[in-house]
């Protein structure tokens, strides 16, 4: 009786299961979803992200912060701030994107992240102020395609055209891209585009009906289906038989699957605790290496600790070649300066060690590091802030035809002092030698007082004291700072002479109120600054630079000249430390001697010159 019984108790299990799999198909598996207060529920063609794909044509996320959704499957989450009724969807400006455009106008991975869905016989996702590009590998058009967008960086060019196009060009295909109202073709070639948009989604009623019945809605060759099929009534008749014939053949095999079953889950169990053990060993090593530094100065915090201070990332007060800076606020109320790093690369290492020792350096002339996160792959650091920002908007005015200086002389000699001083701490202070690879004004910021801090180490590299010269695979710096040695070996080792070159060229700049490098220059003599300024030293000529007012002023203007040379020399050997620095500006302007002229021959006029906040390369 006992096999008769099972197979009784097994049948009807089988009958259960598919009548419960009909209700299913008539009451629905998805209810909706209650994301946030704001947005309230969400069903239909959305979804929850852990919901099946069944449930909704567009996955959610309300895990945190503002909600985000996904557009694209395996694409970018745009967050958005409501879900109307009607399937209007309220985007919020998103900031990465936006900085990003800014930046970089035209970049492939911007435009793909920012590309909406096209159209499929399921659904239609679109915007008020819609664009259409042509990403192409093809340059040779007709004069109906206008070039919209191309960058050496980028082996496509994106064109739009003043006519219906029905398909892409050979060699090309479309990207819809959501824009900013009043662009016209004709008079603006190049498309403004908007990361802050809203969305009209728009579901096809066939997918509707399809949802209902508990399908998924797929197109395959243009043409909509309904996946799996929605049943007719017979077919109801068929699944009945079919599971009677199952439930025999079930009866036989009963005892097998159990079998086979309890194997797969001893297997599993063991394969989920080998790999959470291995995840879990390699968190434990990470904290390991960070516990070996001993208690560090800064204070570490989460990434959501971040968003919080600087209100998610609301004020931007610049950026760079490894991340953007914000302004923030500590719980105390102390005003702080986050910077967000935008590329992470290895185990995280290396980031904790330099964490380390710059959250040990202590000088009045280093910007002092107060917290740092380190959270998976989202890596910040948190400094004290300062409010007169970077020394670069005091020594660069293209907008005063003066061109004077706004600090005065007085006020650059001092900021001069405390540079070289911060420089020598870093390369003879420190437990461990420090050496910046990236001094120049953008990285020089003044508090209140217009004291100056050396900020941004994020291409420093740490060395021990004993190392005279230390080894790099790459070049790293900024164009118009890098000393020669460290692009060319053949000049000489790279050290700390290395820095001492680029605080040479930047004492250059702030003596002269002007980039090095000027291309408007009106006579070619005038294009090098460093240049030019020594032979009007050599022939003992008035230097004609602006702002002396005074004796004084004029001592001080010659000593930061002659300073600067001395540092820019080509041979490393020839440059003096930052102490014999420090000695000259203490020192009288008669004490100092013209040094030779540095022999790189003056860049030739060209058309365009690097900017002095983007960075050439960084490799640590």
């Amino acid at each position: 009786m006992a096999p008769i019984t099972l197979f009784i108790s097994f049948l009807l299990t089988n009958l259960a299961v598919l009548h419960s799999a009909e209700e299913q198909r008539i009451n629905k598996s998805c209810p909706p979803y209650f994301c946030n207060d704001v947005i309230g529920n969400i069903s239909f063609p959305f979804r929850y992200e852990e919901q099946s794909r069944e449930c909704g044509l567009y996955p959610v996320d309300c895990s945190e912060g503002f909600p985000r959704i996904q557009l694209k499957e395996g694409g970018y989450w745009h967050e958005f701030t409501s879900i109307s009724e009607s399937n209007n969807i309220s985007m919020i400006i998103n900031k990465e994107l936006k900085q990003r455009l800014e930046s970089i106008p035209c970049d492939d991975e911007s435009f793909e992240d920012l590309s909406l869905p096209s159209p499929t016989p399921i659904s239609n996702v679109s915007t008020t102020h819609n664009l259409t590009l042509f990403k192409c590998s093809n340059t040779t058009f007709s004069t109906d395609f206008k070039l919209a967008c191309s960058s050496t960086s980028n082996p496509y060019n994106y064109y739009t055209s003043s006519m219906y196009v029905p398909s892409p060009p050979p060699d090309c295909s479309a990207v819809w891209l959501p824009r900013l109202p009043g662009w016209n073709i004709s008079n603006q070639p190049h498309p403004i585009l908007t990361a802050n948009f809203t969305l009209q989604v728009t579901v096809s009623e066939q997918c509707y009906e399809c949802y209902s019945r508990g399908g998924l809605c797929q197109a395959y060759g243009g043409e909509f289906t309904c996946s799996p099929t929605p049943k007719e009534g017979g077919h109801l008749r068929l699944k009945l038989a079919l599971g009677l014939a199952g439930g025999v053949v079930g009866l036989l095999v009963l005892v097998l699957v159990v079998a086979l079953c309890c194997l797969m889950r001893k297997l599993s169990t063991s394969r989920s605790i080998f790999f959470w053990k291995k995840k879990n060993q390699s968190r434990k090593n990470l904290e390991a290496f960070l516990s070996n530094y001993g208690p560090l100065q800064a204070n570490r915090y989460s990434y959501l600790d971040v968003k919080k201070m600087t209100n998610s990332f609301e004020e931007k007060l610049g950026q760079g070649g490894y991340g953007d800076v914000y302004k923030g606020k500590l719980k105390g109320g102390s005003l702080v300066a986050v910077k967000v790093l935008n590329r992470s690369k290895g185990n995280g290492e290396d980031f904790i060690a330099e964490v380390a020792a710059i959250s040990r350096t202590s000088h009045v002339n280093i910007v002092s590091l107060l917290g740092f996160c380190f959270e998976g792959s989202k890596r910040a650091l948190i400094y004290e802030f300062m409010p007169n920002g970077s020394l670069e908007k005091f020594i660069f005015d293209a907008n005063n035809p003066q061109k004077d200086h706004h600090l005065g002389w007085e006020a650059l000699e001092q900021i001069s002092f405390g540079i070289a001083r911060g420089l020598e701490y870093l390369h003879r202070g420190c437990n461990t030698r420090i050496l910046h690879f990236d001094i120049k004004p953008h990285n020089i910021l003044l508090d209140e007082n217009f004291s100056p801090k050396i900020s941004d180490f994020g291409l420093a590299k740490i060395c021990d004291r004993k190392e005279s010269i230390v080894s790099m695979l790459y070049a790293r710096g900024t164009a118009g700072y890098i000393a020669p040695e460290v692009f060319c070996r053949s000049f000489g080792g790279v050290s700390h002479k290395s820095d001492v070159y680029s605080y040479g060229m930047m004492l250059s700049e702030m003596a002269g109120g002007r980039r090095n490098i000027n291309v408007e220059a009106e006579k070619t003599s005038e294009i090098y600054f460093p240049h030019w300024i020594y032979k009007r030293l050599d022939l003992d000529e008035e230097l004609g630079l602006h702002g002396i007012k005074s004796e004084e002023d004029k001592a001080r203007a010659r000593k930061l000249i002659i300073v600067s040379l001395w540092c820019i020399q080509t041979d490393p050997s020839n440059r003096p430390a930052m102490k014999e620095v420090i000695e000259m500006l203490e020192g009288s302007v008669e004490s100092l001697k013209i040094p030779p002229k540095p022999y790189l021959s003056s860049p030739a006029k060209s058309p365009a010159v690097a900017d002095s906040s983007s960075t050439l390369v960084s490799i640590h």
